[in-house]
Formats: structure tokens, sequence, C-alpha cells
């Protein structure tokens, strides 16, 4: 297998009213993917965003983001009249999401959508309903909830409400039916587009790539709902937290903030959150790429309420017996592991009994605090691996050239024999087409030739990410012919 695939996440499509949705602009870049002969199209979570407009920060770990469903298509079924919400202010800048404006008008519009579906409530969404009962039930309620607390994190909830009170919800599920109602109605009208779109990629002989996070936010239906399978106290707050040390990168470590789990809970009961939570996202998903996989052999804790990661420590994950029993559970599934990090033998014989391909970062080869970057270099790639040039968390390659250390871009230009300013992106992506790796992904930054001020997302830095957009008409016609032609001759046509 010789393929290629870009990696661009739904959210930075040029679509209208403030946002990359799951509507025409997504269907043109199938198009376009197809036209350049590539075979996969990677994406990010496509869970709700939470905390810092994270998709690893969701409220839920199954529901869809409403901040994707295309209005436009809503529109021509009649659930929402366009004066209704394209006049609105949806941001100023087409270059960037602005979160803050989404916040504002898209939930609800979408309940107004919802309401006039659940007045002539189709058998499709009954059936919906019926379907993913075993986390839309709870996903609905948790977010009436939290809309009737303003959206406070339910940390900060009432005590009955924080403590999941049976009797109290139970009375709030009656008083709020409607309220309820929409918030499921919303996820039918995401997952009925996303069904669409999944189904137009592959007539178009495109797989689509997404991605788990390990982690679950702590301001989470997960969460709130199931505290047993989460390393709380008594007051249902974290005992330690997720995060990675200090290291070349920073001295103090990167702190992530999520619950972690209790793995020895999660091991008596079969692992079954796990095997649905798998089941389910290879159900959406062509590929599945499980996010932190290294955290599955061991973990870093960190104590709750630290100033910084420096005083966690590393403890055991639940490792090989994980997948397996997940995988006699539900078979085989496509999945790539993300394995970046500090690779230590346990990582590396885990990635091996599982045989599931890795993930290669070509900026990682290069970069002189890195004391493993030489794994990373082009011929040592293998073709159980995925070959990146950079990924969401990295600079585009032009951004790279221009902001890494001095002496590692010098080594890099050397190295891989770098000679034209102007297409450095260019080059840079040659070196992994050219390589072994079964598969390879580029940002679809790389191909635009952008830098900098296009970086999807930089670790530790809490504002400020996921908003980059790609601007109408980037993906046309001469872009895919000159990519195509880069397929045939790397020999990763489709």
């Amino acid at each position: 297998m010789r393929k290629s695939g870009v990696l661009l996440h739904i959210s930075s499509l040029a679509s209208p009213h403030g946002v990359g949705t799951l509507g025409k602009e997504a269907g043109e870049f199938i198009d376009f993917l197809a036209a350049a002969g590539q075979s996969y199209w990677q994406i990010l979570p496509v869970c709700p965003t939470g905390y810092g407009d994270s998709p690893y920060q969701s409220f839920s770990s199954f529901a869809g983001n409403p901040y994707l469903i295309d209005l436009d298509e809503l529109a021509e079924e009649g659930l929402l009249e366009h004066e209704e919400y394209a006049n609105l202010d949806w941001g100023s800048d087409p270059a960037k999401v602005d979160f803050g404006k989404l916040n504002e008008h898209r939930i609800s519009i979408l309940q107004l959508a919802a309401e006039r579906l659940l007045a002539d409530e189709p058998e499709s969404f009954r059936r919906f309903c019926s379907e993913n009962a075993f986390w839309l039930d709870e996903y609905a309620l948790f977010m009436s909830v939290k809309q009737s607390f303003g959206g406070i994190s339910w940390t900060d909830w009432d005590d009955p409400y924080r403590n999941h009170d049976e009797e109290l919800l139970a009375r709030f599920s009656l008083e709020h039916g409607s309220a309820i109602s929409e918030w499921k109605a919303i996820q039918y009208m995401f997952f009925r587009q996303w069904k669409t779109l999944r189904t137009y990629a592959e007539q178009k002989g495109i797989r689509i790539i997404g991605d788990m996070p390990i982690y679950v936010s702590m301001d989470s239906a997960d969460v709130w709902a199931h505290p047993e399978m989460f390393q709380l106290d008594g007051e249902r707050r974290p005992v330690e937290v997720s995060g990675c040390p200090p290291d070349g990168f920073s001295d103090k470590g990167q702190m992530w903030g999520n619950p972690l789990f209790d793995w020895e809970g999660m091991k008596k009961d079969g692992y079954s959150w796990w095997k649905r939570r798998i089941e389910y996202l290879t159900g959406i998903y062509h590929v599945l790429r499980i996010d932190h996989f290294r955290g599955f052999e061991s973990y870093y804790a960190i104590p709750y309420g630290a100033d910084d990661a420096s005083k966690g420590c590393w403890r055991k994950g639940p490792g090989i017996d994980f997948f397996r029993t997940v995988e006699s559970a539900i078979g085989k599934k496509d999945i790539i592991a993300e394995d970046l990090g500090f690779v230590t033998p346990e990582v590396a014989e885990l990635l091996k009994e599982t045989g599931y391909p890795g993930m290669k970062v070509l900026e990682m080869a290069f970069d002189k605090r890195d004391p493993q970057g030489s794994l990373y270099l082009p011929e040592n790639y293998y073709e159980n691996c995925v070959a990146y040039l950079g990924t969401h968390d990295n600079e585009p390659a032009i951004g790279w050239i221009m902001t890494a250390d001095r002496e590692d871009t010098a080594e890099a230009i050397r190295y891989l024999g770098l000679n034209d300013p102007d297409n450095y992106n260019w080059d840079m992506m040659r070196s992994i087409w050219k390589s072994d790796a079964g598969l390879t992904v580029v940002q679809a930054q790389d191909i635009l030739g952008l830098g900098t001020e296009s970086r999807m997302n930089t670790p530790s830095v809490p504002a400020g990410n996921w908003q980059w957009r790609s601007l109408p008409g980037s993906f046309n016609e001469e872009l895919a012919s000159k990519l195509a032609d880069e397929m045939k001759a790397c020999r990763r046509c489709k």
C-alpha cells in the first residue's frame, strides 16, 4: 500500500456563517481530494468543543459538534429560514473561526430548527434516539441542565445536580422534556448530515481518518454520569490529572487537567465503556487514530491542584490486555496509534503487539531537544507506519522553517537537500511521499504554502487555537492537478 491523504479539520473549511461545516464545502473538498490522487481525509475529533474551544476537551465522547451542522442544508429542508441566520454576526475574519460569535448564535438557531423538526417528528428521529440511547439520553440531559445553569461546568452546579441525584433529575426531565428533546434533535441533524458526507466520501474513494482523544474532559456528560470510571474522590474531584512531564520542550511539563481513568475498575467489567466507545467511533470513521497511545502503556499523573506538571509521576496503564480484550469483543478495526513523545521500549513493544501503524513526524527529526529525533528521519520509515510532515500540533512547514531553532532548520535544509525557499514545503512533503511509509498525510496548510498564521494548535497555549480557516477557492483544479502529478511521481496514486 502506498497511499496519501490530507489533514484538514471540518471547521477549517470555507463554509459561510462563521465555521466550516458538513455541507457543500465538505463535499467539494472530497472532490478535490479525489482529483488530487488522495485516498484519505484526516480530521480532528468531531465531538463538541469545550474548554479552550478544543475538540480534545469535549462535553461528550460520543456526541457530534453542533457547530459543524450546515445551516443552509437545514434551510433547504424547511427547518430554517435563510434570513433567520444569514445576517447574524458570525465574525469579521474569514480566515478565523470566531468561537465567541458561534457560542452567541449557533445553539439558539439550531434549537429553533430542532423545535420545527419535533413539531412533525420523523420516524427516523425516533429510531436514532433508540439506537443511540446509551449515550444520547445522558448527553441531552447533561446539556439541558448545563444550559439551565448558564453553561457553567457541572462541578459548579448546585450539589443535587452536581451529584447526579436521580430523583431530582427525573423531575427535571419531566419539566424540561422539550429542551432535552431539542438537544437530541440537534444530534440527529448532525449525524444525518455526517452520514450523507461519509457516504459521498466512499463514493469518491476517500476514507475518513477520525480521532479519538484518550482522555475525557472533566466537564463532560461522561464524567458527570459515570464518576465511577474515573479516579475521583468522595467530592467528585480528581485525585490526579493528566499531562506530561518536563522535557526539552517545557521545563514545567504540560498540564492537560483531564481526570484519569480507574483502569482497575474498568478491567473488572471487561472495559465495557471502552468497547462501546471504540466500536462506536470506528463505525463513524473509516479509520480511527488513537491519540496519546503511550498512555495505555503508562500515563503521567499530576496531583490535582498542582501549579504545574513537574510534581507528577508515571503509573502503569492497562497494556496489551486492554487491546486484546477490546478486539476480542468488537473485532479487528483499522486503527492508527499516535505513539509520539518519548518512546520507551515498553511503548514500542505494545505498538508491536497491537500491530497498529505508528506515526512518524518529519519536523521532529531535526529538533535537537528530542533525543529520539533520528526515529523520524525518512530513511527510518517502514511500510506499517503513517508519515507526517507535521500534525495539527506542529507548525506548517513554512512556519517551521521561519520559527524553529536556526540550527535545526539549517540541518533540515542540508539533510533534505532543500534549495528553493519558495518550494520548501513541497520539497519537505516529497521527502515523506518518497519514503517507504505505507500512508503519508500532510496538512492542508502545507499544500497551500501557508505559514505560522495558519497553525491549528500550539500545545500548552490555552487560547487562540483551533481557529484557522481556509479561504474560498483555495482547493482549486490547479492545485489538485499539481498534487496529483506529485502522487504519480511518488507512486502514491489511489
